[in-house]
């Protein structure tokens, strides 16, 4: 890939003496309490290990607002979900047959065609200890990867980037979204949101940013109400922001120079490469197909991040999470395509995950109430296809206050992934070791 002479003057100027002497006092301040840092990567950045460019890489979906699991990978011939679910439940003859008791939703049929092929493994019950069934709380706890009842500074793939990335470009991860994601966050900040880019946003983009890091919060179309009725309203659900242990001035600065020289590659790197195949009109298929063109396009990212949301279903659940699946279903089936195109299916997998599952019982309303575990999928070329995990039991004596329980922890797909695609350890990005599944061979 080459720079543009405006890109690499500024790395140049980063990896130079021009970062101490005299110049220094010109700099921001996040510059000059970090030019040791710097000056200590400044080798490590000129010969990086591998990247996405030539490596590994993960795209991970966000299913944001707590995606109906049992509608989604269908207990089939189960009496206890019929009975707990007359109006809503799909019935036997719609399910698309994963094996003789589980099934997908019938709007799946893009997974399903990569079932087939071999392309997608289904990890079945996966959720933590003590559920939380507030959307931010559990959004945040997926994000940081810790228990229940503690909390993180830094996301999951924040730590990943600080532990397996260092001298790596910004661009090391790409959030295709409304906000940067609070698995992002890192000691050092790294990953780019990218909608079209800061450069001409202007200071009231600056100041609108300023104010959402000093809250130190996220954003929701509705009230976060436990189980109130927002009717899948939700569209993201993004925690804490991006700044790791720096304050929000100097997060700000440091973001706010590596965007504007990192869009220009996003868009150099876009414009080298052609989807290969069509893909779905919607915001989540055109996503996935500019992820597509990026990877194609030589960009050196490792971690991708794409956000669907809607799937806070209390109200009227059948034909909203009918159309959020096939959408979702079809622009993944397209991506996959296009990376077998490409030639890349093998080294890029996909991870979904949603906050929460759904509640066993559909509520008045024809929808269902926030839950605990649900399963999700992993896709690519390297994945060993299949159902993974334990389907749980949906008995009233084995349900976690009405909810389905858990048989994995989500922290042992995380594992997975870093340690069996990413080829990292994941015990000191985790806190701790966890199970590694059988889900890529």
């Amino acid at each position: 890939m080459h720079s543009s002479p405006e890109l690499k003057t500024r790395r140049e100027f980063l990896r130079t003496g021009l970062l101490g002497g005299s110049l220094c006092w010109t700099l921001p301040a996040f510059l000059s309490r970090t030019m040791e840092s710097l000056h200590a990567q400044a080798d490590g950045s000129l010969v990086q290990g591998v990247t996405g460019k030539d490596g590994n890489i993960l795209v991970v979906l966000q299913l944001a607002g707590g995606n109906d699991g049992l509608n989604t990978v269908i207990p089939v011939g189960n009496d206890n979900y019929i009975k707990a679910r007359p109006k809503i439940a799909i019935r036997d003859k719609s399910a698309l047959l994963l094996d003789p008791k589980i099934g997908l939703h019938p709007a799946l049929t893009g997974l399903y065609g990569a079932f087939q092929e071999g392309h997608l493994a289904v990890v079945q019950a996966v959720g933590y200890p003590n559920p939380n069934r507030s959307h931010f709380r559990s959004t945040e706890i997926w994000a940081t990867a810790t228990d229940e009842n503690q909390s993180s500074t830094t996301g999951w793939i924040g730590r990943y980037f600080d532990n397996a990335c260092q001298g790596c470009d910004a661009t090391v991860g790409i959030a295709l979204a409304g906000q940067t994601p609070q698995a992002f966050a890192a000691a050092m900040p790294k990953g780019v949101l990218y909608q079209g880019g800061w450069s001409g946003a202007g200071k009231k983009r600056r100041e609108e940013a300023s104010l959402q890091l000093e809250a130190d919060g996220s954003m929701m179309s509705e009230d976060d109400d436990g189980d109130g009725p927002s009717g899948g309203s939700i569209g993201e659900i993004a925690g804490s922001g991006n700044k790791g242990k720096m304050s929000s001035l100097d997060f700000l600065e440091r973001t706010d120079m590596d965007a504007k020289v990192s869009q220009q590659e996003i868009a150099k790197a876009a414009s080298r490469a052609k989807n290969l195949v069509q893909y779905p009109g919607s915001r989540l298929g055109q996503n996935f197909a500019s992820v597509a063109r990026l990877i194609a396009g030589g960009m050196p990212t490792r971690v991708y991040y794409i956000s669907q949301g809607g799937y806070d279903t209390h109200v009227d659940q059948a034909g909203a999470h009918e159309r959020l699946l096939r959408e979702m279903g079809d622009a993944v089936a397209s991506f996959l395509g296009d990376l077998k195109a490409q030639g890349n299916l093998g080294r890029v997998s996909l991870m979904t995950f949603s906050e929460f599952g759904r509640r066993l019982k559909e509520n008045a309303s024809g929808g269902t109430d926030h839950g605990a575990a649900a399963p999700l999928f992993l896709a690519g070329g390297a994945v060993h296809a299949g159902l993974h995990g334990k389907m749980p039991s949906l008995a009233k004596k084995d349900l976690n206050d009405g909810d389905v329980q858990f048989n994995v922890d989500f922290r042992s797909v995380y594992a997975t992934v870093l340690e069996k695609h990413l080829g990292v350890k994941s015990t000191p990005i985790l806190g701790r070791s966890f199970p590694i599944l059988g889900a890529y061979g």
